[in-house]
């Protein structure tokens, strides 16, 4: 996080350091008694962003997953609120990113269970994959070298040289 009185102490417009102080995390109301202003101001200069990119992810002219993530903590287990945009997206909070081990580029796997919505690192959908067939493989048995030897047959009865 920046700290609060360096950033005060900066040249710039209170806007400026509004944006930069919640970009660090810092709270409204501690932006706010940090700056010597009223809430109201800090809130209106953060919704006024928010809305303007809003406005730009609808005209196609910022993608909506390169906003920042939405600042707030996240109790394991407790639930959070999340904001559906205009163009249908989703931000996470940094704590959920954090908790999935996503950053931008990663990959995660979703599944509708329900009306609820799980979501999953992909490496972590990926063992969960290979542990449901695991119980239906016996020990020992390996089957890519299952799936190597069919291909095999296939070719050599395609030549003319099998079963």
């Amino acid at each position: 996080m920046s700290s609060l009185d360096e950033v005060v102490r900066e040249p710039g417009t209170k806007s400026s350091k509004i944006r930069k102080l919640a970009a660090a995390g810092h709270s409204r109301s501690d932006i706010a008694k940090a700056l010597g202003i009223r809430y109201q101001h800090v809130r209106n200069v953060l919704v006024a962003d928010e809305a303007a990119l809003d406005r730009q992810a609808a005209n196609g002219v910022v993608s909506p997953a390169s906003r920042t993530p939405i600042e707030t903590t996240v109790l394991p287990g407790a639930p959070f609120r999340l904001t559906v945009d205009a163009a249908g997206c989703v931000r996470l909070p940094t704590d959920a990113l954090a908790a999935l081990r996503a950053q931008p580029g990663s990959v995660l796997v979703g599944e509708m269970v329900g009306t609820e919505l799980h979501l999953y690192p992909l490496q972590d959908a990926i063992r969960r994959a290979q542990a449901l067939v695991r119980d239906f493989v016996p020990a020992g048995r390996s089957l890519a070298d299952d799936l190597i030897a069919d291909r095999r047959r296939e070719v050599a009865k395609d030549a003319g040289h099998g079963e």
